[in-house]
């Protein structure tokens, strides 16, 4: 299972597709030339429980720091990654 990655410049989304359909994704928003928004994630039921949404967020991590942006974590599932993992992901994380 890889994850895809696309972004238009304004919004970008972080993928797993299975035999062509969108199985889990994360969705963001470019808030600022230094920022994204994580606003939306999403896990199909019949890959629940298999770290999906954890690659989904290490995928958005990388790409955070590869491009050294700081990231707002407004959807519910991030914010609960984000502060469980605090310490490992404090430098980009947002004030």
């Amino acid at each position: 299972m890889d994850v895809k990655h696309t972004d238009d410049g304004t919004k970008g989304i972080f993928f797993i597709e299975i035999e062509g359909k969108k199985m889990a994704e994360i969705t963001y928003l470019h808030q600022s030339p230094h920022a994204i928004c994580i606003e939306h994630t999403q896990v199909d039921d019949a890959l629940k429980g298999q770290g999906v949404g954890y690659r989904l967020i290490e995928a958005s991590v990388a790409y955070v720091r590869s491009n050294n942006l700081k990231v707002i974590p407004i959807c519910s599932y991030a914010q609960a990654v984000f502060k469980k993992r605090q310490e490992e992901f404090a430098d980009i994380l947002t004030q």
